[in-house]
């Protein structure tokens, strides 16, 4: 894996988390809250980013062993289900997979809202999930590659933790509108690499089907 495919990695998997689109959200589950405790579920939210995409990092292709379910068939399902997020993305709406109404009352109810539901499943939600299982099953069991793409997801939760700390400016300086600009251009390109996904997917599955 060279350093082109992490980058790839990292702004694939940064286009999906979307930090700065779940701004919003972060502000109204911290509201009222001090700057000490906005910080902590800032730091709190990074962290559980970063164990739960390493977790399925190495366990996710053992999972899907364990199941018996092909990898190819796995990047399929992954597809169309980014390309839901992605339409709810492009729309500037809040995909009922990252968050549903029931978890969205909770957040005003926990104090550890970095966790539930920011860190998850708003962020580490089953678009990023299925994002690093399929990068990771595509290294094909080696360790060394499978290690090479705990540099994106540091990436991606170093870039949520810096996003939530900067939060009342980010949506001071960019506005309601500015960030849903951004959420449907993160949504474009997740809607690409969902395609790329499917696509992939399908023509392992069904050898000469797209060629």
């Amino acid at each position: 894996m060279d350093i082109l495919e992490l980058v790839k990695a990292a702004f694939a998997l940064f286009a999906i988390v979307d930090p700065v689109g779940v701004i919003p959200l972060f502000l109204l589950a911290t509201h009222g809250y001090t700057l000490a405790q906005s910080r902590g579920a800032a730091r709190i939210a990074a962290l559980t980013v970063l164990g739960v995409l390493t977790l399925f990092t190495f366990a996710g292709e053992p999972m899907l062993d364990f199941f018996g379910i092909r990898l190819e068939a796995f990047s399929v399902a992954g597809g169309l289900l980014l390309l839901l997020l992605a339409l709810s993305m492009v729309q500037a709406h809040v995909s009922p997979q990252r968050q549903t109404q029931d978890e969205a009352l909770e957040a005003e109810e926990k104090d550890a809202v970095g966790v539930v539901p920011l860190g998850i499943p708003l962020l580490a939600g089953p678009g990023a999930i299925t994002h690093v299982i399929v990068a990771a099953g595509a290294a094909q069991g080696d360790v060394l590659h499978q290690g090479l793409l705990l540099i994106p997801v540091a990436l991606v939760a170093l870039s949520v933790w810096l996003a939530f700390r900067a939060a009342p400016m980010i949506a001071r300086r960019l506005g309601k509108t500015g960030i849903h600009v951004v959420t449907r251009l993160m949504g474009l390109i997740i809607a690409a690499i969902s395609v790329e996904m499917i696509a992939g997917g399908l023509g392992k599955l069904f050898p000469g089907l797209l060629a």
